[in-house]
């Protein structure tokens, strides 16, 4: 059985007047140098990531919120949607708009993840309207959430955090697996993934990824076909250079299985009664969703000498999409609704590139890791719009299709985003107690809309500095606090507000502190914290057409979270979330609690591995998401429901190649509301996934 990865956690502290002076102590305490090398002081710790500080660093290590899962889990709970990732982690709140067969949906620490989502350290762009890069999780290694504000180290971010997602990578040794699935919801897979050194060389290795996936949605007569393809190959230039060229390929084609429904009808009754969750409210025959995006990118480690090393990610990446998709308006006048169509057609062209440059210092008591970077960023779109309001009426109780009259693409849009970045962080280790990280870093972006309905078009350019600091102590019997202060802005593209003025920056700023726990009991880790968190200057949906811009939203929570096994074949992992999100949405609704996003949520799952006797080899899971009530967005106060989901897995190690295994999620087939904005979205039905694997 495998170890799950690590995890983190935070606090709230600190008020405005003491932010910079804690900074400059925070920040005087990592000083830029060190003295000359001598032994590097090891960790304990096996699993290392360079999501949280851009260098390779043990999680419990460091004095950020870090959640980690990796493949094993995602193959034990079957997860063929991203966003099905963190369901067992804390401070993440997945699929808050039900099942959506088009995007991935978080939200973290109460803030929406839209532009939270990265690959291998650099961006994955979701911008210029529903042009979305879409993750399959068949081709990760693993997933990494940074929790928090980050743009010390990526820029231009939410103040939510980071999901940075790993690519399968080629392997020294020569390995392949052969994956068969079928499930209820006409759900059909085929994976391969196999791995090795070419030719049998010792300096240059492959890997090559391959998956078909097709089903059903959640939304009657909706389907979606996926085509994925995965390459990479890994070439050692020298003893000190190796570069990894990275590739992929992704197609899907379908209807779209987006569950908008008006609130009266699912959240409130009538005396017709309620919607069913399946029941489709837009034209099937009409809708279509019609991506195709290509990823060609490497990355570069050179060895200087022994003190310090080059590293380089870049990468370009394409989409092509056609999307129409119908939603119904958010109000009911008695059976029929009014519904809107998004209709886009067109692509973009992204291209990505970090350079880093690492010294490492070492003396008897000191351990000084400095970090200097440079980062680039450039996305276009263009496309055609054709959006439509008043695309015919529907009776939501016994829809009839087909009240429509096709619309055309109208106007031209294009959308440009571009930023650089210079950042410089550095860690220092004193006498293997005190862990200090202090960063700063400067970015100029620039954002630019143009659109042929409109003669406002938009470019402006923004320059922002971003502290970040953090002080940890590893203490004895590995009980580790920790305390930390990090900043975020986003450059938002277009206009709002009653006078149509062009959006402000956002600004994020969290204290966070907590504690990590590794102790020698355990083969695990349990992680404590408390977070303060808040974005100047907010978005904030309002049920029109554009966003307003809000004054302030905040958020305040306490996480709890473990992974470890209780005994040899009993591994358990667990997670609660407080969360407390408010929004300040005008002049006379101030400190308003922010819809969509609960006030708890906790999860428990527990897996059991037989061994010996005839039940060797089998391996049983069961587990529970509780997630809390909310309201929905506005004001309002109207409030949606908890609930609580049941999942469970059974799986057969048959002999050493081969597995069988059966997944059940939503176990109980319950109806409910995930959450609701101005409109309302129902959760996942009961999914029954059976699968048979092969490995060499």
């Amino acid at each position: 059985m495998s170890r799950s990865h690590p995890s983190p956690l935070p606090f709230n502290v600190l008020s405005s007047p003491a932010r910079r002076v804690a900074m400059a102590t925070l920040l005087l305490g990592c000083p830029l140098a060190a003295q000359a090398q001598d032994d590097v002081a090891q960790s304990d710790t096996v699993v290392v990531t360079a999501t949280a500080l851009k260098v390779a660093t043990p999680p419990m290590e460091t004095p950020r919120a870090v959640s980690q899962v990796g493949r094993d889990e995602l193959d034990k709970r079957a997860v063929n949607s991203y966003d099905e990732t963190f369901r067992y982690r804390s401070g993440v709140q997945s699929a808050p708009y039900g099942t959506d067969n088009g995007v991935d949906w978080f939200n973290i620490r109460g803030f929406s993840g839209k532009d939270s989502t990265y690959q291998d350290g650099l961006r994955l762009f979701r911008e210029g309207g529903y042009f979305w890069w879409v993750t399959e999780p068949f081709g990760l290694e693993r997933v990494d959430l940074l929790k928090g504000p980050a743009s010390i180290l990526y820029g231009e971010a939410p103040p939510g955090g980071v999901v940075n997602a790993v690519s399968k990578r080629p392997t020294e040794e020569k390995q392949g697996q052969f994956e068969i699935q079928g499930g209820n919801k006409d759900h059909r897979q085929i994976g391969i993934d196999t791995s090795g050194p070419v030719a049998d060389t010792d300096n240059m290795r492959y890997r090559m990824v391959g998956l078909f996936r097709e089903g059903d949605g959640e939304l009657d007569h909706t389907d979606n076909q996926r085509v994925y393809l995965a390459p990479s190959l890994a070439v050692d230039l020298s003893d000190a250079t190796t570069v990894t060229f990275l590739a992929s390929y992704m197609k899907d084609h379908g209807t779209p299985s987006k569950g908008f429904r008006p609130v009266e009808g699912s959240l409130e009754d009538t005396e017709f009664g309620h919607i069913n969750r399946e029941t489709n409210l837009g034209e099937p025959d009409y809708e279509r969703q019609e991506r195709e995006q290509i990823a060609l990118g490497y990355e570069l480690e050179h060895e200087i000498d022994d003190t310090w090393e080059f590293q380089q990610n870049l990468r370009y990446s394409s989409m092509d999409l056609l999307l129409r998709a119908i939603s119904p308006r958010a109000e009911l006048d008695g059976r029929t609704t009014a519904r809107d169509l998004t209709y886009r057609d067109g692509s973009y062209d992204a291209f990505t590139v970090d350079n880093r440059l690492v010294g490492k210092w070492f003396t008897k008591d000191t351990e000084n890791t400095l970090l200097l970077g440079v980062d680039y960023q450039h996305f276009d779109v263009d496309y055609q719009n054709g959006d439509q309001f008043g695309f015919g009426n529907i009776d939501v109780f016994d829809p009839e299709y087909g009240n429509y009259t096709p619309a055309s693409l109208q106007y031209g849009v294009e959308d440009k985003k571009e930023q650089i970045g210079v950042y410089l962080q550095d860690q220092l280790r004193l006498n293997d107690r005190w862990i200090l990280l202090g960063g700063v870093r400067h970015d100029s972006a620039r954002v630019e809309s143009y659109s042929e309905a409109s003669e406002d078009d938009y470019d402006e350019t923004e320059n922002q500095l971003s502290f970040s600091g953090g002080v940890m102590y590893l203490g004895d019997y590995g009980l580790s606090p920790y305390l930390s202060y990090s900043e975020s802005f986003s450059a938002n593209v277009g206009r709002g507000g009653p006078d149509n003025e062009p959006y402000e920056p956002s600004e994020g700023e969290q204290w966070e502190a907590g504690v990590k726990y590794t102790p020698d009991w355990l083969d695990g880790y349990m992680t404590a914290a408390v977070f303060d968190l808040k974005e100047t200057n907010t978005l904030y949906p309002d049920g029109g057409t554009t966003q307003p811009q809000g004054g302030e939203r905040r958020s305040q929570g306490v996480e709890l979270e473990g992974v470890g096994y209780l005994t040899e074949q009993l591994q358990l992992t667990a997670a609660y979330t407080y969360t407390d999100t408010r929004i300040d949405l005008s002049e006379d609704e101030q400190d308003v609690r922010a819809g969509l996003v609960p006030r708890h949520q906790a999860s428990l799952w527990l897996d059991y591995g037989f061994e010996g006797g005839v039940v060797n080899g089998l391996d049983v899971g069961a587990g529970a998401r509780y997630v809390g009530e909310s309201v929905n967005t506005g004001g309002s106060g109207r409030e949606v429901s908890s609930y609580t989901v049941y999942d469970a897995m059974a799986s057969y190690e048959i002999n050493s190649a081969w597995t069988a295994q059966v997944n059940v999620t939503n176990l109980t087939d319950k109806d409910y509301i995930s959450g609701c904005d101005y409109w309302c979205y129902y959760g996942e039905s009961r999914s029954v996934i059976g699968s048979l694997k092969y490995r060499w």
